[in-house]
Order: structure tokens, then C-alpha cells, then sequence
């Protein structure tokens, strides 16, 4: 089985940069979105449902902004819109569905911002969604958690790690809930497989960043410990465009 999570800054752009093509071509069971910036009323009929795959879509209430969407080959055993927290869910951040024994969360996690106002969002962010996941796990269900992290965990996540450590995406208190969720049984697949891989997954559009490879680790699969025995790899599709973040794509044995 192989999920795909991609923050795509926007569909239309996205799909104006051949997302439909390479949609078709990436044969992901499920495809997870974020950052979608539209509601469905805003994009033709025929990109609304892509052939082959079951969507879901969360858009934010305010337009133009945030909005996540999952794309399933098989239909999902259940959904959940939200995580039922008001001031999460105006921001269409979070789709989970279960399958195949598992629950899957696509998420795109709140930034903190350049000025550092929305910090404490996003850690309340964190603190709810893991809040959700320990009392999943108490009753012995598998989770993964995938999408735009807005975190880079440890200092081999971004290229410079001295320079940002008071940047939010990179702030202590903020790499601490990674820490977080490790110590309450999620394990960050990539870097178990790969401990020492240097890889980014995010390039900022400024200063030329990508053709410098100047750039962050911020797209994650967490997944329960209990669930590693089935990943068979991690892969960051790095020369894939269209956006300021790449895909990544988990494999897992069924």
C-alpha cells in the first residue's frame, strides 16, 4: 500500500503545474492533500472527483486559505471531518479515515508565524490532536499521522539549523511535541529507516532555495510503533514541482 502526502500551496495553481497528471501517474492508494486553499464550489465539476479515487475534502470557512483533502483508491471503513475543537476546525486542517486496520490522519498543523503569533495555536494544535491519539491508542488502535508538520525536528531536518533557532518551525518549545509524540508510541518512519539521511521536503520560493537545496524537513509520517513491522520505505519525491513543498510517499506491507 502506498500513501502519498503533499502540500500543494494551492490546488488550482497545482493543477495549472500538471497535478492531474502526475496524480495519475504516482498510483498512491491514498493521496493526501493540504493546503488545498479552495472550497469545492470554486473548482470546476471535473476536478472535483478524480477518476479512480473516492475524495474527501475539509476546506477552511475563510476562503483562500488552508483546507486539506484525502484521495482513496478503496472506500474508507469511516470519516471524521475535524478533530471537534471549533478554532481547529474553521481551518480545515484535519481528515481521518480508517482502513485497512488503521487509522489515517491528514493534517496540515498550523504555522506559527514569521512574528511568532500564532505559537501557542499551533502547540494548543499539537496538545489536542496527541490528546485524540493517546486515548486511541489506550484501546490498541494503529495510527498514522501524515502531512505538512510545520516542525523540523532535529537539526538534520533543515540546512540551517544555528541560524533558525528562534524561527518558529524550528523553536524549541515547538520540536519538543515531536519529542512528544515519539515518547507516546509514534515512531518518524523516515528517520528510522534513514537516521542519517540529509533530506528536505519544503524550499522556500525566495533566494533560490531549491536550486540551492536550502530547505526543511516538514512533511512527516508518524506512525505507531505497533505498525513499523509493515513499513517497507519512506520516499521524498524531491524533484517533483508545482509547489514549495514535495511529495512523500510511505510504503507499507498490507
Amino acid at each position: 500500500m502506498k500513501i502519498t502526502t503533499w502540500n500543494v500551496n494551492g490546488i488550482r495553481s497545482a493543477l495549472g503545474k500538471g497535478l492531474m497528471s502526475w496524480i495519475q501517474s504516482t498510483q498512491s492508494d491514498v493521496l493526501c492533500l493540504q493546503e488545498v486553499k479552495t472550497r469545492l464550489d470554486q473548482l470546476e465539476e471535473d476536478h472535483q472527483k478524480y477518476q479512480g479515487y473516492n475524495c474527501i475534502w475539509n476546506p477552511a470557512i475563510r476562503p483562500g486559505y488552508s483546507g486539506v483533502a484525502t484521495f482513496m483508491v478503496s472506500q474508507p471503513e469511516e470519516i471524521q471531518i475535524g478533530i471537534g475543537e471549533n478554532r481547529f476546525d474553521a481551518e480545515g486542517r484535519i481528515i481521518r479515515t480508517r482502513q485497512n486496520g488503521f487509522y489515517l490522519y491528514n493534517i496540515y498543523f498550523p504555522s506559527g508565524q514569521r512574528d511568532r503569533d500564532r505559537v501557542e495555536f499551533k502547540l494548543n494544535f499539537y496538545a489536542c490532536l496527541l490528546d485524540a491519539c493517546d486515548r486511541m491508542h489506550s484501546s490498541g488502535e494503529k495510527i498514522i499521522i501524515t502531512g505538512d508538520f510545520n516542525t523540523a525536528h532535529q537539526e538534520i531536518d533543515l540546512a540551517h539549523p544555528k541560524e533558525n533557532r528562534e524561527t518558529s518551525g524550528f523553536l524549541p518549545e515547538e520540536r519538543a511535541w515531536i519529542d512528544r509524540y515519539l515518547e507516546h508510541g509514534f515512531v518518524d518512519a523516515f528517520r528510522r529507516l534513514y537516521p542519517d539521511r540529509v533530506q528536505y521536503t519544503w524550499w522556500t520560493y525566495v533566494t533560490k532555495a531549491r536550486e540551492r537545496n536550502v530547505s526543511w524537513r516538514l512533511d512527516y509520517f508518524l506512525v505507531s510503533e505497533s505498525l513499523t513491522p509493515m513499513v517497507q520505505d519512506v520516499i521524498i519525491h524531491h524533484d517533483v514541482k508545482g509547489s514549495d513543498h514535495c511529495p512523500v510517499s510511505l510504503v507499507i506491507r498490507e
